[in-house]
């Protein structure tokens, strides 16, 4: 009798199989009694009938608790009704262990309990419901996709240095870490400025890795502790780089709604919101975007937001409203954005950068800029900014030697996890998140 996965069951219709998994929960109706068993590919029904088999076999159910490591064996069957489309007719069932204690998340499933925020305590067993696998099993596509996005288009995988000497993004947002005799290092918040090394050396590179931001935010978009995927390109302008964003996100789409539609149905996420993610994307400037927060104020609506400012997540989501895919948000005031981003020659007031904010309320997915490639306005930058000039001797080394035009974005994995899987938060979409008030787990 061949042993197989739940997720493969479909190739062995009629035939006896053997299952290995866990119990996920039971219910009876007299003379027959159905389990739910999933071994991490999916989720089972398998049928007990009183008549079909020996009594010591039909009154294991009673001795069946939540989580028991179990050996099914039986007859596939097709049954649309049943998870996956498929259940098992038993013929013989073993419990390989029992749960040692009563399961301390209940079976009104962790998803309808109103404090999720209790359900982290038990993350390592949390992962196990139907909807949290779901969200991970669409994050595992979203990375696949991404990987085989850039492996198509010939890029290099690029690993930057996780300790890194100076800031990226902004010196309050570092975890700093004692390094030997160097003193203090920092955890990386952005791979960006040795992927820019690596461009000027590859050609096109990207990597993808876990990054790390210091700021106490308590948002359901935000994580101390995140992954990126940071491609990098030589010779590349903003627009070239809005347009291998563009592409990147609808092939991410794509790929999910083509391998895990049945894990966005236990989500009861519209997919129909997700099929409206084609190109064009809309692409508007600052000005239009503070345009429409405006619009929206004379409307009644209670928006603070004062021009020159950044967006933070509530002037996000007004912008996003207005349309059924990403906005591109291009050109932000020069004052608020990093000291690497190249002015626009048509306003040096400006940068020219590019925010990509996805629909429904889940805020920035990609930040991305075409960088500064001259020398001398990159050292002005440098020392205008007060960042320690030696730190980047080694960046404005790049500017020195057969400098180029270039540009690159960062995506953030969880929060595009998020929206592609309509979760409510970022916690949800990473196996063990990492926030200012929890390391546990």
């Amino acid at each position: 009798m061949e042993r197989v996965w739940i997720e493969d069951l479909g190739k062995f219709v009629g035939e006896e199989v053997e299952v290995r998994g866990w119990l996920f929960n039971k219910r009876s109706s007299g003379k027959v009694r159905f389990l739910i068993v999933r071994d991490g590919t999916g989720f089972l029904q398998v049928v007990m009938i009183k008549n079909d088999l020996a009594p010591e076999i039909f009154n294991l159910y009673d001795r069946l608790t939540y989580e028991d490591a179990v050996i099914v064996r039986g007859v596939v069957k097709r049954e649309k009704r049943a998870p996956g489309g498929y259940e098992l007719l038993l013929t013989d069932l073993k419990i390989h262990s029992k749960s040692l204690d009563t399961y301390p998340i209940p079976k009104v499933r962790p998803e309808n309990v109103p404090d999720v925020g209790k359900l982290f305590k038990f993350r390592h067993l949390w992962i196990r419901s139907r909807k949290q696998w779901s969200i991970l099993r669409i994050r595992d596509e979203v990375e696949r996709a991404i990987h085989d996005f850039f492996g198509s288009r010939k890029f290099v995988r690029f690993d930057p240095p996780i300790f890194t000497p100076a800031s990226v993004e902004g010196t309050t947002t570092l975890f700093p870490v004692p390094y030997f005799e160097e003193g203090e290092v920092y955890l990386t918040q952005s791979g960006q400025l040795y992927l820019e090394a690596g461009a000027m050396a590859l050609g096109k590179v990207y990597s993808f890795g876990p990054t790390f931001r210091a700021e106490k935010s308590r948002t359901r978009r935000h994580l101390t502790e995140f992954w990126m995927v940071e491609p990098e390109v030589a010779w590349a302008t903003l627009d070239d780089i809005m347009d291998l964003a563009e592409d990147l996100i609808v092939y991410i789409v794509e790929r999910v709604l083509e391998n895990r539609r049945m894990e966005l149905e236990i989500l009861n996420r519209d997919i129909s919101r997700l099929e409206a993610v084609k190109k064009p994307f809309p692409r508007i400037t600052y000005d239009d975007a503070a345009r429409i927060l405006l619009e929206e104020k004379e409307k009644g609506r209670d928006i603070d937001f004062t021009y020159g400012e950044d967006f933070g997540s509530d002037e996000e989501t007004v912008i996003s409203e207005r349309y059924d895919r990403p906005v591109m948000i291009t050109r932000y005031p020069r004052k608020i954005k990093p000291f690497y981003m190249k002015p626009d020659p048509e306003d040096p007031t400006k940068v020219l950068c590019v925010d990509v904010i996805a629909p429904e309320g889940y805020g920035e997915i990609i930040g991305g800029s075409q960088r500064e490639d001259d020398y001398e306005e990159l050292l002005r930058r440098i020392r205008e900014e007060g960042l320690p000039e030696e730190e980047y001797s080694w960046y404005l080394d790049l500017r020195k030697y057969g400098s180029v035009p270039h540009s690159g974005f960062g995506l953030g994995v969880e929060r595009t996890v998020a929206w592609v899987s309509g979760a409510s938060h970022v916690r949800e979409v990473i196996p063990f998140a990492r926030t200012p008030e929890r390391v546990r787990p």
